[in-house]
């Protein structure tokens, strides 16, 4: 062998390495980001180097298109599970959220949550074995609505955990974290609080409106439950609204998702547009001058995906073509894409999406999870939290001696306004008649519509004259009356008194529900009020003359069995209001201001129906020894307090123990603030000793510079069974803070 020979030789043998090492390199089951042994962030970072510009933006849209010659899937980002997993078939349906906010309850929440996500899993799972990828079977749930519900106009209020911010943050943590898992590697699912910000109403507006919020109140009021979720919760995914705040669009708007979300709260997770939000930043608030000005406004502040339509689209269809423009005008650039498509493709392998599914557990969820029987249990469990009683003379529970029950009301016989909206459809919904009947075995149980309003297929005879015959042969009248999801809503098509797109212009029971009232009334018989609704009800005349008023929200698949149960006695009620109930819209500030000055029980300096926190038991609490350490503290200490909770009744029951702030008047305090709250049971005639601790941010308050601060000054902590100043049980101490302190956004 000579020496020519032998290089000749090596240089051919080095060729062939390199060939094959490019071939190798071009498969797809030898790339970076096949490997999940690999780091999240080198396979991500692969998978991008590898697409096209076209290819890239096919993914910032919600039904991301597949690339085969990668081996990417179509995925479809937009799915719900407000209260169960939403309009993807049979699913277990549990109350609205207004109603969950009612429980006081956030490990409940969590608990729901779970198996929230738990059925959401087992029905991607079912999608993908059937080689499905369509809206509604994804992995990604636009939920929680962790909107605050400044004015009980706003028809999306139901969806919503109220209009305390620390009772919303604390419920949205719950509901995201029980979402997502604990996993360390993969996520069950992601959850998407939404609509980040300063979004609640009015509905026919949202997408042209300029929303003016002063630093105080973006502060204390509209940002405390989405930085919870996001800091604490640890939100894979934020939803940014449809109007402007402060002249920019929520979805381009540089203090919402450039100083705050991404700045101060260090978000890394991804941001999708409300649906069509991007076209509105172009045709709605004239923001930009094209559409491609739109996207590329959104991209840069910190937008991610759009959600760019509301049906299938065709594989020819572009509704991704504004960012390619965007990039071939100059207005982006592929590494402005790079950064989005880096937090959507984290989130999809996160999600195991990328990795074989015997390495992802949550991939491992059976069908038999979707509808169980234990999920079923925890939905009635749920409903028996939420109902609130708001009065009561003695007349619940029925007593023994009750032998005819007549119930009144076209909502007592319908199973839709239990589901609310953003629901699933429930196997079997146990509507509220279902569950007097059931649950009254023994008694005579009749029914009457009494009204056609609301009524699904009305009557040709007198509805009133028939209601008001049968109550003089009844024991006891129970009245199921309200609204419905039909009323209130997103975005309606809806003009009729009381209501208008989706809206509502008037607080009162309907009249002709009224009207029913009276004349059930008249009849000398008890008459109890079981109201349906997802807002607050100015219910003056109900309140003045029912004996018995008791609020089932919107309830879920076992709301009609829990309705019966707590008429029974057999479920204690111990909910309570997540709103204020006022007497009348007359009290309201204008609906498009969103000054917090008189509005919620936080800033309104008038006497409401039902006051923020109200609920009646069957059973009676005291308070007593509220112990706090010290009666002095130093500005940024946490604080605990000790207090003592007893059943004085007879009867078993749980009691939502309340702890409220009062601040010394400083310039931008509350009246009074929610700060802390637990749900505890309590057997008759025995005591439960309650801890609970205050972090320097429950002490805190918001100047009227926007900024966050511990104060000094005196303080007085109420712990009890309602707000201070009402009729609740309760016990105070005073507290004195020494300096004061500056919280970081």
């Amino acid at each position: 062998m000579n020496v020519v020979t032998s290089r000749s030789t090596l240089s051919w043998a080095l060729v062939l390495m390199l060939t094959l090492a490019r071939a190798t390199a071009q498969s797809p089951s030898a790339q970076a980001y096949l490997d999940p042994s690999q780091p999240i962030e080198v396979r991500v970072n692969d998978l991008i180097s590898r697409m096209t510009l076209e290819e890239k933006a096919s993914q910032l849209v919600n039904q991301a298109r597949a690339i085969p010659r990668l081996q990417v899937p179509a995925y479809d980002w937009w799915s719900e599970a407000l209260h169960g997993v939403a309009r993807a078939g049979k699913a277990t349906v549990f109350p609205e959220p207004i109603g969950l906010a009612a429980t006081f309850d956030d490990p409940l929440i969590h608990e729901m949550a779970i198996v929230i996500g738990t059925e959401a899993r087992a029905k991607h799972n079912q999608a993908v074995r059937a080689g499905r990828r369509d809206i509604m079977e994804g992995l990604d749930f636009w939920s929680p609505n962790i909107n605050i519900f400044r004015d009980p106009r706003w028809g999306r209020g139901q969806e919503t955990y109220g209009e305390d911010p620390f009772l919303t943050g604390r419920m949205g943590v719950a509901f995201v974290t029980g979402l997502q898992g604990d996993d360390p590697k993969y996520f069950r699912v992601i959850s998407t609080p939404k609509h980040f910000a300063v979004h609640s109403g009015p509905e026919p507006s949202r997408h042209n409106i300029d929303v003016q919020v002063s630093k105080h109140d973006m502060e204390d009021t509209y940002l405390p439950a989405f930085r919870a979720t996001v800091t604490e919760g640890k939100a894979e995914s934020v939803m940014c609204a449809y109007n402007r705040v402060n002249g920019q669009p929520a979805c381009a708007n540089t203090f919402l998702l450039k100083d705050q979300l991404r700045g101060a709260w260090k978000f890394n997770g991804y941001v999708v547009s409300d649906c069509d939000a991007i076209v509105d930043i172009y045709q709605g608030h004239h923001f930009t001058k094209s559409q491609a000005e739109a996207a590329a406004a959104a991209i840069k502040t910190g937008m991610d995906s759009e959600c760019a339509d509301f049906f299938t689209i065709t594989k020819d269809d572009h509704d991704y073509k504004p960012f390619v423009d965007a990039v071939k005008q100059g207005l982006l650039t592929e590494a402005d894409l790079d950064t989005s498509l880096r937090r959507l493709f984290t989130a999809r392998m996160r999600l195991g999406m990328f990795d074989p599914p015997d390495k992802v557990p949550y991939a491992q969820t059976p069908d038999s999870e979707i509808d169980s029987a234990p999920h079923r249990k925890l939905a009635l469990r749920t409903a028996q939290e939420s109902m609130v009683l708001l009065k009561n003379d003695g007349v619940l529970p029925l007593a023994s001696g009750v032998k005819k029950i007549l119930v009144v009301g076209p909502l007592a016989d319908q199973t839709e306004v239990l589901h609310g909206n953003y629901s699933g459809t429930a196997s079997h919904a146990v509507t509220a008649l279902e569950g007097i009947r059931k649950q009254f075995a023994g008694v005579k149980v009749s029914y009457v519509a009494g009204t056609n309003f609301l009524r699904e297929k009305p009557g040709n005879s007198d509805p009133l004259l028939e209601a008001t015959s049968a109550a003089r042969d009844a024991d006891v009248v129970v009245a199921v009356v309200g609204i419905t999801s039909k009323l209130e809503g997103e975005e309606m098509k809806v003009d009729m008194p009381g209501f208008k797109g989706g809206d509502r212009t008037s607080l009162n029971l309907p009249e002709e529900e009224d009207m029913l009232l009276g004349a059930l009334k008249g009849t000398g018989k008890p008459l109890v009020v079981v109201l349906m609704n997802g807002s607050a009800l100015a219910v003056n005349w109900a309140n003045d003359h029912a004996n018995a008023i008791l609020d089932a929200w919107y309830s879920g698949e076992e709301g009609g069995t829990a309705i019966a149960q707590t008429l029974a006695g057999v479920n204690n009620p111990a909910g309570r209001l997540p709103v204020t109930f006022y007497k009348g819209v007359e009290q309201l500030p204008d609906f498009e201001d969103y000054a917090m000055k008189n509005r919620t029980y936080r800033y309104f300096e008038g006497e409401p129906l039902y006051p923020f926190g109200y609920g009646l038991s069957y059973s009676k609490f005291e308070y007593s020894n509220l112990k706090l350490p010290a009666g002095e503290l130093h500005a940024g200490d946490p604080l605990l307090l000790e207090v003592d909770v007893k059943n004085t009744s007879d009867k078993a029951g749980d009691e939502v123990v309340e702890l409220y702030v009062n601040f010394p008047k400083l310039p931008g305090t509350p009246l009074r603030a929610l700060r802390g709250f637990t749900r505890v049971h309590v057997e008759a005639g025995k005591s439960r000793h309650v801890e609970l601790t205050l972090q320097p941010r429950d002490l805190s308050y918001v100047n009227e510079s926007g900024d966050r601060m511990v104060g000094e000054g005196d303080y007085v902590i109420t712990v009890g069974g309602g707000q201070p100043n009402t009729k609740a049980s309760h016990a105070d101490a005073d507290l004195s803070i020494r300096g004061e302190q500056k919280l970081p956004e």
